[in-house]
């Protein structure tokens, strides 16, 4: 089964299970719990489960965590369901733990009656100190020793919502001399009079995550349940659970979670940044939310691509940005077309070109020529970047100076003449002259010049908003960062220009298609976008800008 690229090692277990006849398939599951958007972490663990079960011909279920109602919306459970399908996977069942409630319940019951399970009137902070600490083993409390017929009437009755909350748990009976401080007792159940965005009313009391996560792979028949490294302590509670109920033994095996450099990858984080307008919405294109870099303009590819990258590891490192950015940039590169927008114009008036307009042709995409070519106006008044033009050049600068020559994409060589000045002092007009037989893909002037500039024709050209997004923090480590993680925001993550100059094709182009703006770097329309005005999301510079300023530094 094995292919020519080396296995990960959950690719191994996959593998030697599989051989010695342990399953006939595997079924893995992808179980987010529905209280925020997934991030680019969650998309690890997606390529991952599904991947797996689709290179060893098995299925993955999407299950959701929704144990914890105050939390959890459908909001939530829509959107990860969207970012799963655009990342490309396809799950075998739609499953929720709230649909084992019932089940869940009647396990801990099973626990009760065989004297493994206890109901505790402690509240949370006597609990935590009765625990103990790791080099201090934990204190047996009275109603650890309640008969059993007390404790499945104190859990009917909790159930039955006879307390407020916090006024009972129920605690696993394990050993509170335990070095694993996991397996101390740990609260299987408590209460919680809250809204469920899909049961309802109907319960007051709710598993903890320990309890249903196990239970839930094992009502499933979930061969390989993978977790990220901070489940290892909590691998022998799902066991010992898994064990004492005799059911089917689901294992649990756990890979290094994806952390990255310049963003945050946790949901209370993020829903922080959200909630105290930081940032507009889950979907900013700054964040690390998968819905964000879809509207950044992400392809999913790239992202899959990413995950394939970065490998399976058992030890947590520190992944850097740029290689998600390099990934999309080389994807964008082979599908993005292409197109001319000027952020910031300066005038040209062409004075030897006719008072008329050519249509000249300019390829799509040169990495692609199936993708043909398009249409665009040529007159003798267009727009170049301000930045193009000095009035003094120095040497090797290849760009319009009085006197030099350049070349306008797919159109004509053109000569500075001469410019005109506002009485401020800045330069607002230039005067060009054009060598007619110097046209893009027929010229015969035998001029070379070295300097090529994107341009728009000023009577057909639209105007767009054009956003240039940048990373969100200026710190690698957010994470491990002193202090409010806040306080390291880059205040030039967004960049908006206002009245930008676009060639007009892009006013007709699909809305789902990715562009890359001549010199400037790939954009994709978003949604804010109306018939009158375009609204353009930066996804990435043409080039890694990051890397050098790491250099300077």
């Amino acid at each position: 089964m094995s292919e020519d690229k080396s296995l990960n090692f959950i690719e191994e277990i996959v593998e030697a299970d599989l051989n010695i006849g342990k399953y006939q398939s595997i079924l893995t599951r992808f179980p987010p719990e529905p209280n925020g958007y997934l991030h680019i972490g969650h998309a690890k663990s997606i390529c991952l489960n599904f991947g797996l079960a689709k290179k060893y011909g098995g299925k993955t279920n999407l299950r959701f965590d929704d144990t914890n109602p105050s939390t959890e919306e459908t909001e939530y459970v829509d959107s990860i369901k969207e970012d799963v399908k655009w990342l490309g996977f396809e799950w075998a069942a739609e499953l929720y733990a709230s649909n084992y409630f019932e089940q869940i319940y009647q396990f801990a019951v099973q626990l009760i009656e065989k004297g493994l399970a206890y109901v505790d009137d402690s509240n949370s902070e006597t609990i935590a100190l009765e625990k103990g600490t790791p080099t201090q083993p934990g204190i047996e409390n009275a109603f650890r020793s309640r008969s059993i017929t007390e404790n499945l009437q104190l859990f009917a009755d909790m159930r039955a919502g006879k307390y407020k909350d916090g006024e009972k748990v129920v605690r696993a009976k394990i050993d509170m001399g335990s070095p694993n401080m996991h397996m101390r007792d740990p609260i299987i159940y408590r209460i919680k009079h809250a809204h469920h965005h899909r049961t309802g009313d109907a319960w007051c009391i709710y598993p903890m995550y320990d309890f249903a996560h196990g239970q839930s792979d094992s009502i499933e028949n979930i061969t390989h349940s993978i977790c990220t490294l901070e489940f290892i302590p909590h691998r022998p509670l799902y066991d010992w659970c898994i064990e004492k109920l005799e059911i089917f033994p689901s294992k649990q095996y756990e890979f290094a979670r994806l952390n990255m450099t310049y963003t945050v990858m946790s949901k209370r984080k993020l829903l922080q940044l959200v909630n105290e307008q930081h940032v507009n919405g889950w979907d900013d294109p700054r964040m690390s939310t998968i819905s964000a870099m879809r509207r950044r303009g992400y392809p999913a590819e790239s992202i899959r691509e990413f995950c394939d990258k970065i490998g399976v590891a058992k030890r947590e490192n520190l992944i850097d940005l740029s290689l998600l950015e390099f990934c999309v940039r080389e994807r964008l590169n082979k599908t993005a077309m292409r197109r001319m927008v000027v952020f910031d114009p300066l005038k040209i008036v062409i004075t030897n070109y006719p008072n008329t307009t050519e249509y000249l042709e300019s390829e799509n995409n040169p990495e692609d020529l199936s993708t043909g070519t398009r249409s665009i106006p040529f007159s003798n008044v267009i727009f170049v970047e301000k930045d193009d033009f000095m009035e003094v050049a120095p040497k090797k600068y290849f760009r319009l100076s009085p006197g030099q020559m350049v070349r306008l994409k797919s159109a004509y060589i053109i000569k500075c003449d001469d410019f005109i000045k506002d009485q401020d002092g800045n330069i607002v007009e230039l005067h060009c002259s054009y060598i007619p037989e110097s046209k893009s893909g027929s010229d015969t002037s035998g001029i070379n010049v070295k300097g090529t500039l994107q341009w728009v024709n000023a009577a057909t050209a639209i105007k767009a908003e054009i956003r240039l997004y940048d990373r969100l923090f200026k710190v690698e480590d957010v994470a491990n960062a002193e202090g409010d993680f806040k306080d390291y925001i880059n205040p030039d993550s967004l960049q908006i220009i206002a009245n930008a100059y676009a060639e007009p094709a892009l006013k007709t182009d699909n809305a789902d298609v990715a562009f890359q703006f001549i010199r400037k770097g790939y954009f994709v329309i978003d949604r804010d976008s109306t018939h009158d005005q375009l609204v353009f999301n930066r996804t990435v510079n043409l080039k890694d800008g990051w890397a050098k300023e790491a250099k300077k530094a």
